[in-house]
């Protein structure tokens, strides 16, 4: 649990802007992994889909779920992609960090990039600005500021204020908490079998069983971010939400 992050320092003249190198490479290689997925899905396209066409159609019909289940598909057709690629983009951040963590000179390289705040507090924000942004094109500015912030009754504009950045926090630190506690978890049961045989010995049952927990928490976690996604979604663009 000893190790430091590799950071570099961008020096603006007026500000410094400090970058996790890890956590941009990590980013960079779920970009990838997910890029490959679609790509490779899509590139022969059949009437009777197999393999990985099957797949990446079983995700479409998933996603297309979640959005029925939270508004009409008429309104909610739109944000499809977006589901897509946030679901399949925060499951691979996810399980980046489960099966190794790679260590160069007491740096920590190898992780999942949403066990890092900065990552999935970005990724909440980005939502949160999204809906307010579809919010306003679908009911117009005044009609989006009325029916959001004013209603049921006037004086409960603090309290939506309030709403706006609690649903931010509790998006982005729900994911970050999940995934973090869980590679937490797993270099102690690494450290522990890497103590002895004894220890290797009776790391390897509680090793085995976090992993595959893991995973399923990491395809959870995708999951529940996509659907609240969806959900504040529907909140903005709907009349009747």
């Amino acid at each position: 649990m000893n190790h430091k992050s590799p950071e570099a320092v961008l020096d603006l003249g007026f500000v410094s802007l400090t970058f996790n190198l890890s956590t941009v490479m990590m980013l960079m290689v779920s970009a990838v992994i997910v890029f490959l997925i679609a790509f490779i899905s899509t590139r022969r396209l059949a009437l009777k889909p197999t393999g990985m066409q099957n797949f990446m159609e079983w995700i479409m019909d998933f996603v297309k779920g979640i959005i029925s289940g939270n508004m009409d598909w008429k309104t909610g057709s739109r944000f499809h992609i977006l589901g897509i690629t946030l679901i399949m983009f925060v499951a691979v951040s996810n399980l980046l960090g489960l099966p190794f963590a790679i260590m160069y000179d007491d740096y920590l390289w190898w992780k999942s990039p949403t066990a890092d705040p900065t990552v999935t507090m970005t990724l909440a924000a980005m939502v949160i600005v999204l809906t307010h942004y579809y919010g306003i094109k679908a009911k117009g500015t005044g009609g989006y500021v009325k029916e959001t912030y004013f209603q049921p009754m006037s004086f409960m504009f603090p309290l939506k204020i309030v709403e706006e950045f609690a649903n931010t926090l509790t998006l982005g630190l729900r994911l970050y908490g999940n995934i973090y506690a869980g590679e937490i978890l797993l270099a102690l049961i690494a450290g522990l079998a890497t103590s002895g045989a004894v220890g290797f010995i009776g790391a390897v049952v509680p090793m085995m069983a976090w992993q595959g927990f893991s995973i399923f928490i990491g395809f959870i976690q995708a999951f529940i971010f996509t659907m609240l996604t969806m959900v504040y979604m529907a909140h903005k663009v709907s009349h009747d939400h």
